[in-house]
């Protein structure tokens, strides 16, 4: 199996590990590498949102297809490959309960529901107890109807446990209460709700924690403070702002004068 690691290892030792492959040689399967764990500390996924998505085969696409579904009450869906972490091949069309869907995105919420892997099993017809097939994935995208917020389509994309997948992860802030910032009348800039990250399948984090608890006047976090599993490889600049308390430094009012 690609990647499982034993949380003991240092966050040196892990990205030494990862700068051994590229991008592309993330997919192929190396013999000698151990696990990935979550780590102490980080957040882990909610056991009680653990569910196992039904579903049943759909032979055909198309829209008419999809509108016969969509009125039996199903969601038309496909699982992909991995191919590059992101957009996927070798694709399977099936069909989920859209009653189902639409619960653990409520219970979820949408961004939450993105970044959260789920047991998929898929039946013969919903009232068969043989599974033809089980895998574990992670949704790739929902698509709801703009006026009526009824299901129309879902995407997974197949999460084993050798999969590095490309997740946007959403961003939970904390310590408003008592940012130093705040506390003086400044209103807080959000810039980003998710970042996206190359995750290892068995570690991708539910959310991440964003701590303004120090956030003066003036200060900023960029991505590259985020606190995260050092295994998960940061897609875009480290400099890129997440959120900002507005206003000017007291240093910088100084020199103004």
């Amino acid at each position: 199996m690609l990647i499982r690691r034993a949380a003991s290892l240092s966050a040196a030792t892990v990205h030494h590990r990862i700068r051994r492959f590229s991008i592309a040689a993330l997919f192929e399967e190396p013999d000698d590498l151990p696990e990935f764990r979550y780590l102490e500390g980080f957040p882990k996924p909610d056991p009680k949102y653990n569910e196992i998505i039904k579903a049943i085969p759909r032979p055909k696409s198309g829209k008419i297809i999809s509108a016969k579904e969509r009125a039996a009450g199903r969601a038309p869906s496909i699982v992909f490959e991995a191919e590059d972490g992101q957009h996927g091949g070798n694709k399977r069309l099936i069909s989920v309960q859209s009653n189902q869907i639409k619960k653990l995105v409520n219970h979820l919420g949408q961004h939450f529901f993105l970044s959260r892997l789920f047991d998929l099993e898929v039946y013969q017809d919903f009232g068969s107890e043989d599974i033809l097939e089980k895998v574990r994935v992670l949704p790739r995208s929902i698509h709801l109807h703009a006026g009526t917020d009824a299901l129309l389509n879902v995407t997974f994309i197949r999460a084993p446990s050798d999969a590095w997948l490309k997740v946007d992860v959403p961003l939970v802030f904390r310590g408003e209460d008592v940012s130093p910032g705040l506390k003086k009348g400044s209103p807080l800039l959000t810039i980003e709700r998710s970042v996206k990250y190359l995750c290892p399948a068995d570690i991708i984090p539910p959310y991440i924690d964003v701590d303004i608890s120090e956030l003066d006047v003036g200060e900023k976090i960029v991505a590259g403070d985020l606190k995260v599993h050092p295994a998960l490889r940061l897609l875009r600049s480290k400099d890129d702002p997440i959120c900002k308390i507005k206003g000017a430094r007291a240093s910088d009012q100084r020199k103004s004068k």
